[in-house]
């Protein structure tokens, strides 16, 4: 297995935001954390790379126990986080950003250069020398996309790809995810947009006021009509 997450609990201050929180993620897989907005899924993503700190429970990553390793740590072992807000240098170019996030190759992992990224993201590849402050928003996306997987991570975790994109950029964005699915990678997605959760996802967890309510695979999910309504619907 190559992410475990049990019983994880986090707090912001007096606040109790996650319960138990409870997840796994194979080699190669595509899982998904689905949920309303303010369910728990960012919280769940920072609380696995430790940037929570008021946070307990038991996160084992490629069999190593990382629960109370700092995040520089965490990500020097191979897992990725690409944050919501995307966190771009936007004065540096595109060719500097993917340098600042540059780690060395890991046994067994997939390499990632510039040049592979631009054919990932062709988008990209036409605006090397371009400030990441002067970038749509999809691009932005793609770019903080590019930058995590220049650490040569073995697992990434991406909150809301696709939350404010144009549907062409999403659907670029479910290729490019399919792709580095292929590449070996093991993603989870924290999302709200269930279809594009469906194109690229083997199974799924839904979250909802902090506590898991389903897991299972997608097929499991599409055939639970009642779970879908009663923990996505808007």
């Amino acid at each position: 297995m190559k992410l475990q997450v049990s019983n994880l609990n986090s707090h912001y201050g007096p606040a109790h935001i996650l319960y138990d929180v409870g997840l796994e993620v194979g080699a190669g897989e595509v899982v998904a954390l689905l949920g309303r907005n303010g369910a728990g899924k960012s919280t769940t993503f920072r609380s696995i790379v430790g940037l929570v700190p008021q946070r307990a429970g038991t996160v084992v990553f490629d069999g190593e126990d990382v629960s109370t390793l700092p995040t520089y740590e965490i990500v020097r072992r191979g897992l990725g986080y690409v944050p919501e807000d995307r966190r771009i240098f936007n004065q540096l170019t595109v060719e500097e950003n993917f340098m600042v996030g540059r780690q060395a190759p890991r046994a067994g992992v997939a390499t990632w250069s510039p040049e592979q990224l631009y054919v990932l993201f062709p988008n990209l590849g036409e605006m090397r020398k371009r400030p990441g402050g002067q970038m749509s928003g999809g691009e932005q996306q793609m770019l903080t996309i590019g930058r995590t997987l220049m650490g040569n991570p073995s697992l990434v975790l991406l909150d809301e790809p696709s939350e404010g994109l144009a549907p062409k950029i999403v659907e670029q964005m479910a290729d490019a995810i399919l792709t580095m699915k292929k590449q070996g990678l093991s993603i989870v997605i924290s999302e709200q947009n269930l279809h594009f959760a469906k194109l690229i996802s083997d199974r799924a967890y839904i979250i909802e006021k902090g506590r898991i309510r389903f897991s299972g695979t997608m097929a499991d999910l599409e055939a639970n009509p009642e779970i879908r309504d009663a923990y996505l619907a808007v």
